[in-house]
């Protein structure tokens, strides 16, 4: 698998730094290639920086991604130097990814025609505008198109990288990755782009803490709403908007994919028969896990665990 990353004149080393990030050394060791590709050897970036990009923008041709992590100015037309990249990219069956403003030059490049995009949400207005052939989602965090892919504004944009590295290489490893960039283990598209947050430190926000933790450690137990509600001494409505606050969905999507993620640590160690690792992640039988892995990876457990052998 190699990824192609599109810099650019005075591009944000932060939306840069993105996709280096989560896909950085673990990925690589597994045979994997990510190259960042620019039209000139030496370019400036935001705060005063001189970056020097190893390849030219046209070795972005034979990559299987193509990201372009942000834009510098939503006012400017993404240049056709970039754009031709991304449509090159998605004609030879490569996935395109724009995080951030970078929809903005999925977009130009008509790749996103009759298509569900997200971007930043203040710039959502002029997106829409600009592209009224693009089914605009103004609240998402990022949207999965298939071959597809947008987020919305800078944090979302590793939101959308760990969810396309689990579906290259499992739940399981984009938590993990999740867990040592200290950020949230895979969030939701779907989920908002602005959502309430709990007072850090607060007695509630301990209480939840707790509870998603014990969960995590154990996610085969399955008590009830009502009975975690009593754990942590608060209504039951409460603690679905608590719980909503710090994963920004419901406790039953959250719950799914920690059960999935146990589930491929299962199954990659060698652990044998889908009706046992259901049982052993809380899934009710082998048919619920592989609705999971479907819904979640677009593949099946076997798909899935060939795909980490041929890796």
């Amino acid at each position: 698998m190699r990824l192609a990353i599109l810099a650019y004149d005075q591009i944000s080393p932060f939306m840069l730094s993105t996709p280096l990030a989560v896909f950085g050394e673990p990925f690589l060791a597994g045979g994997h290639r990510v190259d960042v590709c620019a039209a000139q050897p030496r370019f400036s970036a935001t705060g005063g920086l001189t970056i020097e990009a190893p390849m030219p923008l046209d070795a972005a041709r034979d990559a299987d991604v193509v990201i372009l992590p942000g834009w510098r100015d939503a006012d400017e037309v993404v240049p056709a130097a970039i754009t031709s990249e991304l449509r090159a990219a998605h004609a030879r069956g490569a996935m395109v990814v724009g995080l951030c403003l970078g929809a903005f030059g999925l977009a130009e490049a008509g790749l996103l025609d009759g298509r569900r995009a997200t971007t930043h949400w203040a710039r959502v207005e002029t997106f829409a505008t600009r592209y009224p052939e693009v089914a605009v989602d103004p609240g998402a965090l990022f949207v999965d198109e298939g071959r597809v892919l947008t987020s919305a504004g800078i944090a979302s944009g590793l939101d959308c990288c760990l969810h396309l590295l689990g579906r290259i290489s499992g739940t399981a490893e984009a938590n993990r990755v999740a867990r040592h960039l200290v950020v949230a283990p895979q969030r939701a598209g779907e989920q908002p782009q602005l959502i309430e947050r709990p007072a850090i430190g607060s007695s509630a926000n301990r209480r939840i803490t707790d509870i998603l933790e014990t969960l995590r450690a154990d996610p085969a137990s399955a008590p009830s709403l009502d009975e975690l509600a009593q754990r942590a001494g608060m209504s039951r409505r409460s603690l679905t908007r608590h719980i909503r606050a710090r994963t920004g969905g419901n406790l039953g999507d959250w719950l799914r994919r920690i059960r999935l993620a146990r589930a491929q640590d299962l199954l990659a160690g060698g652990a044998r028969g889908l009706e046992d690792v259901a049982a052993r992640c809380g899934f009710p039988d082998a048919a619920a896990l592989r609705t999971a892995f479907r819904t979640e990876l677009g593949v099946t457990p076997r798909q899935w665990l060939a795909r980490q052998r041929l890796d």
